[in-house]
């Protein structure tokens, strides 16, 4: 039988580990998995040797802010970004965009906002807002993969948070369909005003205990309401026994967290250097390691990059007024990858966090693995070559990065989405726009 495509690698990433394999590929999915060596017939054919084949990222955790915002960032250069780092699918954030997915209309307006420029496959979230609990079933039917909420003011006036008493309601309503509720956990009483610009007075304003107190109100609501809780961009490692022991007992909340939480440090941001800003803030390196404990652990069960870009002028000024959001969707896997292989962890961990993971995480059974059946998302990964990060080769809108500079082990040779190689330079546009089944 003739194939459309065999990719070999001697260190293909399957769930059971590195293995020696030829991935065989028909109508856009893996037919088979062969021995390395074995004959295949291919209207094409790659042979990889010793640089790994990976399974597509799955990145559930990114602002493209089209439509409204689209000089932050849009669906073009968001995905072209993505599909150089490795990630073949992404779910794309309710808000920063104008109007917020808040509503199927506003579905809509995105989905017309992405149709025919995207480069990997794109999946929504929507909203939960103040007033808008009678929307969140009919955007569930719409097709998004959960719902976002904040706790703590977002940044954006059109995206508020919600009350306490307000995500009860939401989570409630999102029980009644089973539905998943993804949470921004800061607690606002927590937080204050930065006493002065450095990045020691912004790191003092949202200390650990700002996530720990809205985790564990949190964890309270979604034990009593029976909703799918999942907290976001996980930065305080104090919050891990909390979170480990609701899942013992039976509270159904996941967690992830982000490559600059696992790689950079408080100690090493540089003064004025606003590139580090975020929310919740980049914290000490005793932290960071505790944050590797809770992913052996398996209390964390993803690692996604958070995009969050804006245009320079807003990073301008200091820790106290610069727009926190860090651009890493094309970086993230080289990123976690020379953190992780310093620390003991496999190719196989990273193909868990960064893909299986997140597609377990909202229901996208087809990706996130290499195995027959699922769709033909790969990606050729250099693991043991170094590379220093150059701004100009990052393909997002805007290219400020804290990881400018820093040598990376690891370099993305090619990304293929379902059977089909994506051009480095953007051309042809092979991304659909996906739909949770309800």
């Amino acid at each position: 039988m003739t194939h459309d495509l065999v990719v070999r690698s001697r260190r293909t990433v399957t769930p059971e580990g590195e293995r020696p394999l030829a991935v065989c590929v028909r109508d856009g999915r893996i037919a088979e998995l062969r021995p390395y060596d074995a004959p295949a017939e291919a209207a094409r054919e790659t042979d990889l040797g010793e640089v790994a084949l990976l399974p597509g990222l799955v990145d559930t955790h990114v602002h493209v802010n089209e439509p409204g915002r689209t000089e932050w960032e849009g669906f073009r250069t968001a995905t072209r970004a993505a599909a150089a780092g490795g990630v073949t699918t992404l779910i794309d954030m309710p808000l920063n965009s104008i109007p917020p997915t808040v509503g199927v209309a506003e579905l809509e307006v995105k989905r017309t906002a992405a149709r025919g420029r995207v480069h990997v496959d794109v999946g929504f979230w929507g909203g939960a807002v103040p007033g808008n609990v009678p929307a969140l079933r009919p955007l569930h039917e719409a097709g998004v993969y959960g719902f976002k909420c904040f706790t703590s003011p977002s940044g954006v006036d059109e995206f508020p948070a919600l009350a306490w008493d307000e995500v009860r309601a939401a989570m409630e309503e999102i029980a009644s369909f089973d539905g998943l509720l993804i949470v921004h956990a800061e607690d606002p009483d927590a937080l204050a005003e930065p006493a002065g610009g450095a990045f020691a007075d912004f790191l003092a304003s949202r200390p650990p205990e700002a996530e720990l107190g809205a985790i564990g109100r949190l964890v309270d609501l979604a034990a009593r309401t029976g909703c799918r809780l999942h907290i976001v961009h996980l930065s305080a490692a104090d919050a891990l026994p909390l979170l480990a022991e609701a899942r013992r007992s039976g509270v159904r909340v996941t967690a992830e967290t982000c490559p600059h939480y696992l790689t950079l440090t408080a100690e090493e941001v540089p003064e004025g250097a606003t590139e580090f800003k975020c929310c919740p803030p980049i914290r000490t390196a005793d932290n960071r390691e505790r944050l590797w404990e809770g992913l052996s652990a398996g209390v964390i069960s993803t690692i996604v990059s958070d995009h969050s870009p804006c245009v320079p002028e807003l990073k301008r000024g200091d820790f106290a007024t610069a727009w926190g959001g860090i651009s890493s969707v094309q970086l993230g896997l080289p990123a976690v990858w020379t953190a992780a292989r310093a620390r003991g962890h496999s190719l196989a961990d990273v193909a868990g966090w960064m893909a299986a993971g997140p597609a377990d995480l909202v229901g996208l059974p087809g990706k996130g693995r290499i195995a027959v059946g699922h769709d033909a998302d790969l990606v050729a990964f250099a693991a043991d070559e170094r590379q220093v990060v150059d701004p100009a080769a990052l393909h997002h809108r805007h290219r400020l990065t804290p990881y400018a500079g820093r040598e990376l082990t690891g370099v993305v040779r090619a990304t293929w989405l379902r059977g089909e190689q994506v051009s480095p330079a953007g051309e042809g546009v092979r991304g659909r726009l996906l739909a949770a089944r309800p």
